[in-house]
């Protein structure tokens, strides 16, 4: 859910917020609601690349605030690639989470790796949200806020956790600064409504919808405000809205230690390459003392142990990463060679502009969104206690989310996003996905009546549909095809339907380790925004 450079995670107690206060469920007859100004249809222009040659670019007007139609507007950007077939099925919109993650690209990718057939069926639709890439305001906060070499994230006395809340401090007071009368309407109801304004649009009755990550939320909380105005969704790798935001990122804590512990015992697996041992626990200890190592002398004078954590995050996110991120490991305990894993930390880790573009949204939506503890004592201790059981990424997330113990503007309450007017809604999830973990799948698979829950059993990737699962892929197809979604034969049964996880990854050598992972899986990751 994280964008690039650093990934979503924190800890503690929620304290109370205002109210959002949501607009009545629109109708499918409807057009648009009062608070909403009239849409004009979007004029699209060619705008192909190498990879998408049918894609096509639109710029929209919405308002700032949806509930002042006649204020100020911003701009969103847009692409298409258009429907074909004589059968149209609607607009198809995308989203590849974040927030603050860019979904132009989303669209290219999502209607190339459809089959064809289908994707011929529909306007597959990416976009930009609001502040986000070509979209206008775009908003980035402080630059230069991850220049290395950070300080050490794990706190080392008064001194060191002061550094890290003056850091946060000064994120949120240049947010405030810069963008005052933008920050108030960069949330996430906000983003659906302006999802209703590009339905509006298109000219479409419904929406049809694809969101991986944080987009599952976004689509959730779309499905609230505006049911009958839904068409099919699938939410891909979900967010649990019952954790928004603060006790989501502490689940993630602990799950992203679990995976890094995978990594490290498919390491141990793959001695004969790495040359680690064929101890898990040894193989994680060496990791540890190569982070301790540059705490003291960062490799390349650009990777210390915030930057080391940045890099292998993303082996969190997707196991197709593991290949490169251990070679780079191993050169640097077996060989004392630092270059593998700086070129891992620029290629995975390190911020340009865009990075920080996608990190000031984040912020900006996370710390509006919901309340987040404004004591730093409870961040204090949430996070050295969740430290002592998962030091993988604790204290490395707990800076990336500290702004909002600051933040210049008050919070909003999340939505209640249970939902029983909806179509049947198909939800799809790794059991051992980290970033959003398995319990928030079943969550709102219990949340959205007529819900179908496909679950990819013993899965540790996030994102688990067009990223090379043959059976993942299958139901995403049936259902868009249909929207039709598989039930379960006992009718006690938490999943519908069950798919194998796909083979570990092979160990890389050398020369292949920038190829090692699957096009698909490759491709979708970067799209998803967990590395470059």
């Amino acid at each position: 859910m994280r964008p690039r450079a650093g990934k979503l995670i924190a800890a503690g107690a929620l304290v109370a917020g205002t109210v959002t206060v949501l607009p009545a469920p629109a109708t499918a007859a409807s057009e648009p609601g009062p608070t909403t100004r009239p849409v004009a249809p979007l004029t699209w222009t060619d705008c192909p690349t190498r990879a998408y040659p049918k894609l096509q670019c639109a710029t929209l007007r919405v308002p700032l605030n949806h509930d002042d139609p006649a204020g100020r507007s911003i701009s969103l950007a847009l692409t298409r690639v258009a429907h074909t077939a004589k059968t149209f099925q609607g607009p198809l919109l995308v989203n590849p989470g974040g927030p603050g993650g860019s979904g132009r690209g989303m669209a290219g990718y999502v209607a190339a790796s459809l089959p064809p057939k289908l994707a011929a069926q529909y306007d597959v639709i990416g976009f930009d949200p609001r502040g986000v890439g070509k979209s206008e305001p775009a908003l980035n906060c402080r630059p230069g806020h991850f220049d290395p070499v950070r300080p050490d994230s794990v706190p080392h006395g008064a001194e060191g956790e002061r550094a890290g809340v003056e850091r946060a401090q000064a994120f949120a007071k240049a947010c405030g600064d810069k963008y005052a009368d933008v920050l108030p309407y960069i949330d996430t109801v906000s983003t659906a409504r302006d999802m209703d304004s590009i339905r509006a649009a298109v000219g479409a009755p419904r929406l049809n919808y694809l969101g991986y990550s944080y987009g599952t939320y976004l689509g959730a909380v779309y499905a609230r405000l505006y049911p009958e105005r839904v068409r099919r969704m699938a939410l891909d790798s979900v967010v649990n809205p019952h954790g928004v935001w603060y006790e989501d990122n502490l689940s993630q804590d602990y799950a992203f230690d679990t995976r890094h512990k995978d990594f490290a015992a498919w390491v141990a697996r793959n001695d004969a390459t790495y040359r680690l041992g064929t101890d898990p626990t040894a193989v994680e200890a060496a990791w540890y003392r190569m982070r301790d190592e540059l705490a003291t002398t960062p490799a390349g004078g650009k990777v210390g142990p915030g930057e080391l954590e940045d890099t292998y995050l993303p082996g969190g996110y997707y196991n197709g990463y593991w290949p490169r991120l251990a070679t780079a490991f191993a050169a640097h305990v077996n060989d004392h060679d630092s270059a593998p894993l700086v070129k891992a930390y620029e290629d995975y880790a390190a911020a340009d502009a865009s990075a920080e573009n996608g990190y000031s949204v984040y912020a900006s939506v996370q710390c509006r969104d919901a309340a987040w503890p404004r004591d730093w004592s409870v961040w204090r201790k949430d996070n050295w206690e969740t430290h002592a059981k998962a030091p993988f990424s604790t204290w490395n997330n707990a800076w990336y989310n500290a702004p909002c113990a600051f933040w210049p503007v008050e919070p909003l309450s999340p939505p209640d996003v249970h939902n029983d007017q909806v179509p049947p809604t198909l939800i799809l999830q790794a059991t051992d996905d980290a970033a959003t973990p398995y319990e928030g799948g079943v969550a709102l698979h219990r949340m959205v009546r007529g819900s179908s829950l496909v679950v990819e059993e013993g899965g540790g990737n996030h994102g688990v549909t067009l990223a090379g699962n043959d059976c993942m892929d299958e139901h995403l197809t049936a259902y868009l095809s249909t929207g039709k979604v598989p039930r379960a034969a006992n009718a006690g049964a938490e999943a519908d339907a069950v798919c194998e996880t796909l083979p570990e990854p092979e160990p890389a050598k050398p020369a292949e380790t920038r190829g090692a992972a699957p096009e698909a899986g490759i491709t979708l990751h970067g799209l998803l925004g967990h590395v470059r």
